[in-house]
């Protein structure tokens, strides 16, 4: 129904995603929580290919927080885990189909082995110009943010320079995303309405989407909803409606 309706001339280029309730969806339906994570491996494939069949450049998806370090050792052994198998192996397929990972986070907590499997793929995938999916991992945005000060202070510290004279791209350009557009849309599963820590300085004009959908049963259709709500939504940067209309 709404993959019908949309407007391929206003597909957002960038579309972030926080993918939330896998733990909940594992415990209604009377599986493990690992269960869970794995159904959402599977929405996570398919909301890939449909960005990719849409014409999006960018899909940032949320996988894993500095914070999630926290949760149970087991869960985070099982999680990793699975993840570096999915990556692997569903972006066998998608390499193919010339699309490109990338990862934003703080690789230092990874395991060696976690990081060799990620890397081969992203260098696999490095020469793809279609679809890029941007993989959030081990990734809080307050941490990104620490890091990016102090990658600027660093940058500057044996030379003389106007700190009046810093941009927002000079910070920018030291942030994980510095090659990356900002998003236009982010989407959250399951009902909560936090950020969590994601893209805090990327999502400064982001339209935001919501849903009660938990993330295992995010299917096409609700993503073309999202691009459809956010379609309908006028987008001013702090300008008045008649001055986007005059343009």
């Amino acid at each position: 129904m709404f993959k019908e309706q949309l407007d391929h001339e206003r597909i957002p280029s960038h579309v972030a995603v926080i993918m939330d309730g896998n733990g909940r969806w594992a415990k209604k339906h009377g599986k493990p929580r690992l269960e869970g994570h794995a159904q959402g491996a599977k929405a996570a494939r398919g909301v890939v290919e449909t960005a990719h069949k849409l014409g999006i450049k960018y899909i940032t998806l949320y996988a894993f927080s500095l914070e999630n370090w926290n949760r149970p050792e087991a869960e985070v052994c099982g999680l990793m885990s699975l993840l570096t198998s999915s990556i692997a192996r569903e972006f066998n397929d998608l390499i193919k189909n010339n699309v490109r990972l990338l990862t934003i986070g703080d690789s230092s907590f990874l395991d060696e082995n976690v990081r060799k499997e990620i890397d081969g793929v992203v260098n696999a995938s490095a020469k793809n110009t279609g679809l890029t999916v941007v993989i959030a991992l081990s990734y809080g945005s307050r941490n990104e943010i620490l890091n990016a000060s102090k990658k600027l202070l660093k940058k500057y510290e044996e030379k003389p320079f106007d700190i009046s004279s810093l941009s927002e791209k000079d910070f920018a350009d030291c942030l994980y995303t510095a090659q990356i557009p900002d998003p236009e849309l982010l989407i959250r599963t399951s009902g909560e309405y936090r950020i969590s820590n994601f893209l805090l300085w990327q999502i400064s004009y982001s339209e935001l989407y919501f849903t009660d959908t938990l993330w295992p049963d995010f299917s096409e259709e609700d993503f073309c909803k999202a691009i459809y709500d956010y379609q309908q939504r006028e987008r001013r940067f702090g300008k008045t409606s008649e001055q986007i209309l005059a343009e």
